[in-house]
Formats: structure tokens, C-alpha cells, sequence
């Protein structure tokens, strides 16, 4: 005689549903994505505030243990390479919105002036990569931002209105080396916050001015 199985219960049914559910890789997955999400997001507001902000701060902000933050980002090196990268992302969506078109110069000024905001908004941030960073790789990050230096160039040479005599390559070098200088300054208390972007682009445009005299 064969002994009846006890009936489960739509509670018990429910409940081993919502366990596999929640144990399934995409749900896994998810759950990862969003841990990283958050630590980023935290990384950036520490970061921001302070350049020196430890890995305990940051993953208090994000809501999530230290072994988490780790099982995602196995330095702190590697977490500020994901945050500055994710940075110059941004960085690179808001100034894909400069009209650039028209005369050289005035482009320059706009350029400049969006560039200036996010360099002095995320100066900390910066700092913070160099000291874990080699520099080439925070160079490496601004080649996006950079090109759209060199377009510009390109395009003031080719109109007549930037020099032709100097290398493009040292050109770039100039224009990226005198904003962080600015910031520099700015943190220093050498410059002032809100004359930075004038000071820059006068001294931009002087280095581009095409040559006049003799042994032009």
C-alpha cells in the first residue's frame, strides 16, 4: 500500500522559487552590476571631497562591506582606475555638447570654459589617481578629450588663425598641462577660481597665435 506524499504548500511552493530566483547567475549578475554601480558612485563623492578617502570610507558610502568592494576591485589602485576612467566618460558627454564650429578662437574659449569646470569640479580626483597611477595611464585616459583638442588645432591651422611651426602632439601637451596647472594653482590659492578660465585661454591663445616678425 503506497503511503500518500504530504502536499506542499503554495508557501513552500513560493518561497523555493523566490530561493532559486535569487540564486540564479543573471540575479547574481545583477546584484554584482549594482554593487559596482554603488561603489563607483561612492568612490567619485569620496574622492571628490578627499583625495586620501581610504577604501573603508568609500565602501561605507556605497552601503557594502570592505570584502565586497575588494571581490570587485582587488587594489585600490584598480578602483581609482575604474573611477577616473568612468570620470573622463563623463567628462567626455559633456563636452561632445561645445559647438566647436565658427571661429577658431571663440571655439577655443568654449572649449576651455567646459573643460575648465569639470577639471577644477574633479581636481581631487585627479590627484588621487596620480598617486596610484603611473602617468602614462592618466595621459592614456585623456586621449578622447585630447582629440577633440587636435580638431580644433587642425581646424584654427587650417583657417589661418593657429601657428603652423610647432608639432600638434606638443601643442595638446600644452593645452592639457596648462588646465591641471590651473587647478593646481587654484588649490594653492595662487589663482583665482573664476578668472581661471580667462587666464587660460589668454594664455592658450598667445602659445597658438600664428608667429609675426622676423624669423617667422
Amino acid at each position: 500500500m503506497n503511503t500518500p506524499r504530504p502536499r506542499e504548500s503554495p508557501a513552500i511552493r513560493r518561497g523555493e522559487e523566490v530561493k532559486s530566483a535569487s540564486s540564479s547567475p543573471a540575479r547574481r549578475r545583477a546584484d554584482a552590476q549594482r554593487n559596482i554601480e554603488a561603489i563607483l558612485d561612492a568612490a567619485l563623492v569620496c574622492l571628490t571631497a578627499d583625495r586620501h578617502a581610504s577604501v573603508a570610507d568609500i565602501a561605507q558610502r556605497a552601503g557594502v562591506g570592505r570584502m565586497t568592494l575588494y571581490g570587485h576591485f582587488s587594489t585600490r589602485a584598480d578602483l581609482l582606475e575604474a573611477v577616473f576612467a568612468r570620470l573622463l566618460a563623463h567628462c567626455e558627454d559633456v563636452l561632445g555638447g561645445v559647438d566647436l564650429d565658427g571661429d577658431p578662437a571663440a571655439a577655443l574659449r568654449r572649449l576651455v570654459g567646459s573643460s575648465w569646470q569639470l577639471v577644477h569640479q574633479f581636481h581631487a580626483v585627479r590627484q588621487a589617481a596620480e598617486l596610484e597611477l603611473p602617468e602614462e595611464r592618466i595621459r592614456a585616459h585623456h586621449d578622447q578629450p585630447m582629440r577633440r583638442v587636435e580638431e580644433l588645432i587642425a581646424r584654427g591651422r587650417d583657417a589661418g588663425a593657429f601657428r603652423r611651426d610647432l608639432p600638434t602632439s606638443w601643442l595638446i601637451t600644452v593645452v592639457y598641462s596648462i588646465l591641471h596647472a590651473a587647478a593646481d594653482d587654484c588649490a594653492a590659492g595662487r589663482l583665482d577660481t573664476d578668472r581661471a578660465p580667462h587666464v587660460i585661454t589668454a594664455t592658450l591663445l598667445s602659445v597658438l597665435a600664428v608667429p609675426t616678425g622676423p624669423g617667422s
